[in-house]
């Protein structure tokens, strides 16, 4: 029998998890989970009207952190924090496939289904959204016109003043290219930020530039890095148009939008519009 001395002892995991909390649970201190399982309040009869609910109370999530993620990306570029600022826009990236895989669950919805709760919506519509607003403030879409609807809501309707006024993630792109000595013209930086952004010959030039050298430098990188983000939104605003011309044709849309009119026209535009035209001088 062998004589070597015993190993020390391995501690045995317990069976069950700890179980006894004196308050709630500490998953739901973070998560905050019973909050938000019980913000939806059903308005109509018909059992299709949760996952609408649902759905769009997760889309709003989603573009929370996605206005985070561009934020973080703006501020580092204000900074010169290169890396940091290509981090955030990557992981937008996966969190913008996840916003617009959001869609899915309503992509199918005939006229009848979505008929039998729209009444539900009153006036309400999805550009209404103040978060998703801020979207595209930061995408450079500005228009003063929407921050109307938000008049009665004074903390909601501050918030997006103070964006519409801001820099938008593109305006912070121009300004860092200028800092490394390309040639930005004034105007563009110097520009009345609270205006939408209008393309610019001297930027597509630049951005010619950049993509005709070498593909490894930083400042392409994150032209590629925002190509990426410019083609999903233009994938969220695609995937809208269908489901709505899908659910309600031509119809006008809650709110009193034009519906799927003034959807096909925002599926037109490009955002960073510099970045799509430069490739074709490539």
């Amino acid at each position: 029998m062998s004589s070597q001395p015993a190993g020390p002892a391995v501690a045995q995991a317990p069976e069950t998890p700890h179980l006894d909390f004196h308050g709630t649970t500490p998953y739901e201190d973070y998560v905050q989970a019973d909050v938000l399982t019980h913000l939806q309040h059903i308005r109509s009869d018909d059992p299709g009207e949760m996952v609408f609910l649902v759905t769009t109370q997760v889309m709003e999530l989603w573009f929370t952190v996605i206005v985070h993620e561009w934020e973080t990306a703006a501020q580092a570029l204000r900074e010169d924090r290169l890396p940091v600022a290509v981090a955030a826009l990557k992981r937008s990236l996966r969190e913008l496939e996840a916003l617009n895989a959001s869609w899915r669950p309503l992509a199918q919805l005939t006229p009848a289904q979505f008929n039998s709760y729209r009444s539900a919506l009153g006036e309400g519509s999805g550009f209404q959204s103040a978060m998703y607003r801020r979207m595209e403030f930061l995408l450079g879409e500005k228009s003063a016109s929407m921050l109307v609807p938000h008049r009665g809501a004074p903390r909601v309707h501050a918030e997006l003043e103070k964006a519409l006024h801001e820099p938008s993630l593109y305006d912070e792109v121009l300004r860092l290219l200028a800092r490394r000595g390309h040639a930005v013209p004034a105007a563009v930086l110097e520009r009345d930020v609270s205006l939408r952004y209008e393309p610019s010959p001297q930027v597509e030039a630049v951005w010619t530039a950049l993509y005709s050298g070498d593909e490894e430098n930083d400042l392409a990188r994150l032209g590629e890095a925002l190509t990426d983000v410019a083609e999903l939104v233009w994938r969220w605003r695609n995937d809208h148009l269908v489901a709505t011309r899908r659910a309600m044709g031509a119809k006008t849309g809650t709110g009193g939008s034009a519906g799927v009119a003034w959807l096909e026209k925002r599926a037109q535009k490009n955002v960073f519009p510099e970045l799509w035209t430069a490739r074709s001088h490539v």
